[in-house]
């Protein structure tokens, strides 16, 4: 039980009124490994019908919590085993893909994760035919989010997984050309992917997780640049990181009790509260905002992968004081669609494709909600992908690549998303080919430091 004195309740009361500070998403994981049916028709039932018995109380729950402590809870979401796993017997994955999207709509929630597959070191046959199924998988559901697990610290990457990821994203750009390859909104492609990440797209519920796991992820990206507003431009970076670390603090502190409570409330076990800085198109609840609070003249401007790197730390440091359980990916999300900073630093010329690999280096996952000209070829979106999953796989942290292809676009045009998607402004990809080295195929080796055994 956490107690909180009446300083921190005021202050919380300030940061939810005035600073944008919310919940972001209460995601209720399930294992789905006790739906396998005899066909792929029953399997696809069993799923449905798990799905809203679970969870068929977690929108009313998370508003009753939401009433009763006056904290918004943005979304509700559900996270499942990875379908790959769960249609590898019988196949029909895009028959699970619509057991998931209909039971998502009838129980209300946002979004449902875990049209997922892990092929960091090979793939199956049946996992080969999981990820030909994504484009029209996602191009025929709504709510449902997709991710594939291509690369590790401890396998290498598996590079012909990266090949079919860039031929599968230019796929299911063209599927949903209508609504300017939104459908790509929904497919992220990890290296080092984790099994309790309760933020979308990449959710899914791991192996190793429980039947039923609530996981919390709490933003506040305008508290931070709110309390780095009132300590003063003079104050020093130690001074600095030292406030971000308070008051990433107090933010984990509104997650663990929401965590707890829905947890307790829908009969699960509680699993992690994730701070991560997750920004919204809204203004004043911007990560690009907290760094030029910290004194760019502009977010990609010499600097700002120092500046994230200090920001990342900190909110690491304080939501790891506040709570036993900060999980997921924890940190500071730079997309570019969804945050107001983002896309004006892009529009203005500030912030390049380039600027936003190194920004990765130090961040939480990699480069997120970013558009290009609709003829990129799939060759240069698997070299994107290759260069994050590098990162990652050298750096032993998780990177992604959630990259939009916009059909008819060039770069300058805009792509309207909706809703905390937001605007995605197209950004330039240089235009020298990677065609052959993609051809190559394979799998890049594990590097000498995941030898840890």
């Amino acid at each position: 039980m956490i107690n909180f004195n009446k300083n921190e309740i005021l202050e919380t009361v300030a940061m939810i009124d005035d600073e944008n500070l919310d919940v972001r998403t209460v995601t209720m994981a399930l294992s789905l490994f006790d739906c396998v049916g005899r066909t792929a028709e029953e399997t696809a039932d069993l799923v449905y019908k798990k799905i809203v018995s679970r969870a068929g109380d977690l929108v009313r729950t998370g508003e009753d919590i939401a009433a009763q402590y006056g904290v918004p809870i943005v979304n509700k979401r559900v996270s499942v085993t990875p379908v790959s796993l769960i249609g590898a017997r019988h196949g029909g994955f895009e028959k699970i893909a619509r057991a998931l999207d209909a039971a998502a709509k009838d129980i209300g929630i946002d979004f449902i994760g875990g049209y997922s597959a892990l092929v960091h070191k090979g793939m199956t046959a049946f996992e080969r035919d999981f990820i030909e199924s994504i484009p029209s998988a996602l191009a025929a559901t709504h709510k449902v989010c997709s991710s594939v697990n291509v690369g590790s610290t401890r396998s290498g990457i598996n590079m012909d997984a990266v090949r079919l990821m860039g031929e599968k994203i230019k796929e299911l750009s063209e599927r949903t050309a209508d609504t300017g390859g939104s459908g790509c909104a929904k497919l992220v492609v990890f290296c080092n992917a984790v099994e309790d990440n309760p933020f979308m797209a990449g959710a899914f519920t791991g192996a190793g997780e429980g039947d039923a796991v609530i996981n919390v992820g709490v933003s506040g990206p305008g508290v931070v640049a709110c309390a780095l507003r009132k300590l003063g431009k003079n104050a020093d970076l130690l001074t600095v990181a030292e406030e971000i670390k308070r008051t990433a603090f107090k933010i984990t502190r509104v997650g663990q009790l929401v965590a707890n409570e829905a947890a307790k409330r829908l009969h699960a076990t509680f699993g992690i509260v994730d701070l991560s800085l997750a920004p919204t198109p809204k203004v004043g609840d911007s990560v690009a905002q907290i760094l030029e609070e910290m004194g760019l003249e502009s977010v990609g401007a010499p600097g700002t992968t120092a500046c994230l790197a200090i920001l990342n730390d900190a909110v690491k440091k304080g939501g790891v004081m506040a709570s036993s359980s900060v999980g997921g990916l924890s940190g500071a999300f730079i997309p570019v669609s969804e945050d107001a900073g983002m896309i004006a630093a892009a529009e203005r010329g500030a912030l390049s494709l380039e600027k936003l690999e190194a920004m990765t280096c130090v961040c939480s996952v990699g480069l997120d909600m970013i558009a290009v000209p609709g003829d990129t070829s799939a060759a240069t979106i698997s070299a994107v992908i290759a260069d994050e999953c590098a990162i990652g796989m050298i750096n032993q942290k998780t990177t992604a690549v959630r990259i939009i292809p916009a059909a008819g676009k060039k770069v300058g045009d805009r792509v309207e998303l909706g809703g905390l998607l937001g605007t995605a402004p197209v950004m330039r990809v240089n235009g020298y080919g990677a065609e052959r080295f993609i051809a190559r195929g394979g799998r890049v080796p594990a590097p000498l430091h995941s030898l840890k055994n």
